[in-house]
């Protein structure tokens, strides 16, 4: 899935969209049938009780669909349907060449990716999150209205258009509009009267406002994060698998990572008390994972 999403970052190349839904499909067969091999559940196609077999001798596993099908499959609805969509759009473009489709298909690959983060983490454990290993991506144009039209109107293929237009069809509103099957950002140029928000690429939009109405969508809204005292963080350690932590340890641990500078985002001090957020917790049992031991 990394090099998926490196490939559509990368400048330069052509069919992104399509190069990018090919590694994407293998990425998440890859994630399926690991997580069936865990559950005991054999992913290989039989016949009459035996193993089916390609012409070179090796078994045959299920492909992306099968493995969506299988009444076991532990993906909700609409991540299901993202991954559908994108195995119509394969069955379009892996026989013929396509142009101009990654601006059309932006919102189902990008919500392709942060489902993929998201079902990495909840099948398989927080430590294998891809978030801190993949960039924000920059671009270097703007679009107006007939740019836009250039870019996903006219050029868009006549058996791409169609394919989509078949799969929304058959869709509810609701499921069209589920973030797990597309998932829409707006980039709004802003002059802020701020200078300290001035150089922000991303800004928070509460909702009920003017502008957040103006966004079909409100992707973020402002919540107050769960703090932990120490005491906590060194509780919830144990309980998740690692019983001889203490608090001397997360002292030490918190010293060696400088974890209470405030720059790191690990937590916060209320009056004259320091308290942690989750993603502190998240840090300590990364390190207890790797084998962190008290010097």
């Amino acid at each position: 899935m990394i090099a998926a999403v490196h490939t559509f970052n990368s400048t330069g190349l052509y069919f992104k969209a399509e190069l990018f839904i090919v590694t994407s499909i293998i990425a998440w067969t890859y994630l399926l049938h690991a997580y069936y091999k865990r559950e005991g559940i054999d992913y290989r196609y039989k016949k009459s009780g035996a193993v089916e077999r390609t012409p070179s001798g090796a078994e045959k596993y299920w492909e992306l669909g099968q493995c969506l099908s299988h009444g076991k499959c532990p993906l909700e609805k609409g991540v299901i349907n993202n991954l559908k969509f994108l195995i119509e759009i394969r069955h379009e473009i892996e026989h013929r060449s396509t142009n101009r489709i990654d601006d059309a298909l932006s919102a189902k690959l990008q919500a392709c990716c942060i489902n993929f983060n998201d079902t990495i983490k909840s099948l398989f454990g927080k430590e294998f999150a891809l978030e801190k290993r993949l960039p924000i991506a920059l671009q270097f144009v703007t679009f107006d209205g007939p740019q836009r039209v250039s870019l996903v109107g006219a050029d868009l293929p006549a058996n791409i258009a169609i394919a989509m237009d078949n799969f929304h069809n058959g869709l509810t509103d609701d499921e069209q509009k589920d973030p797990k099957f597309r998932y829409r950002v707006a980039f709004v140029p802003k002059v802020s009267g701020k200078a300290s928000k001035a150089d922000l690429a991303v800004e928070f939009v509460k909702p009920g406002t003017p502008e957040a109405d103006a966004i079909e969508r409100v992707l973020l809204k402002e919540v107050e994060r769960p703090k932990f005292l120490p005491s906590e963080i060194v509780a919830k350690s144990k309980a998740t698998g690692y019983p001889t932590f203490s608090m001397h340890d997360h002292t030490i641990l918190a010293r060696q990572l400088d974890a209470r500078n405030a720059g790191k985002g690990y937590g916060v001090q209320v009056a004259k008390t320091w308290y942690w957020y989750e993603s502190w917790f998240d840090k300590v049992t990364e390190k207890l994972a790797e084998g962190w031991k008290r010097p």
